[in-house]
């Protein structure tokens, strides 16, 4: 049994959970989400095993995507997924960003049709934001690293 231990400190008000029981929560947010870093890694295999959706609007896809990624906005996943997705083949699936829960609803609809799926974290606002290339209505863009996000100067943050 866990002894509750009264404490001033923010942080320990609410004591960490026992190692087992983080070590589960950990490897279950593992197995629902995939970060911008190791998305764009993954996809620079010749077979990279998942397919990215993005699920926003027309508009926003024209304004950027992440390259070869499938547009399905999120309202449109229960008629279109079985058109445009393999259910045998894994899917990431993308929003804007953090303050958007538009891939984690879309994430949901997938699920529940049957697909294996993951949301990419920090969406398009970090995929741009770690400096990779995405596609536009007018063609290919990047913009440089921000190093709030990402390291500059190397290939990857180390983590």
């Amino acid at each position: 049994m866990t002894q509750l231990i009264v404490s001033e400190n923010p942080v320990l008000r609410v004591p960490p959970a026992a190692p087992a029981d983080a070590a589960a929560y950990f490897a279950a947010s593992l197995a629902f989400h995939a970060d911008v870093s190791d998305v764009a890694a993954g996809l620079q295999a010749e077979h990279p095993g998942f397919v990215v959706v993005d699920s926003r609007s027309t508009a926003s896809w024209d304004q950027g995507h992440v390259p070869g990624a499938v547009h399905l906005p999120t309202a449109q996943v229960p008629q279109l997924a079985a058109e445009f997705l393999d259910r045998d083949v894994p899917v990431v699936v993308y929003c804007w960003g953090p303050g958007c829960n538009g891939a984690t609803r879309a994430a949901h609809a997938l699920a529940s049709l049957g697909y294996q799926v993951k949301e990419m974290l920090g969406g398009m606002e970090y995929w741009i934001r770690e400096g990779y290339a995405f596609e536009t209505f007018e063609g290919e863009a990047r913009h440089e690293a921000d190093p709030l996000t990402a390291p500059t100067g190397a290939d990857a943050c180390g983590c």
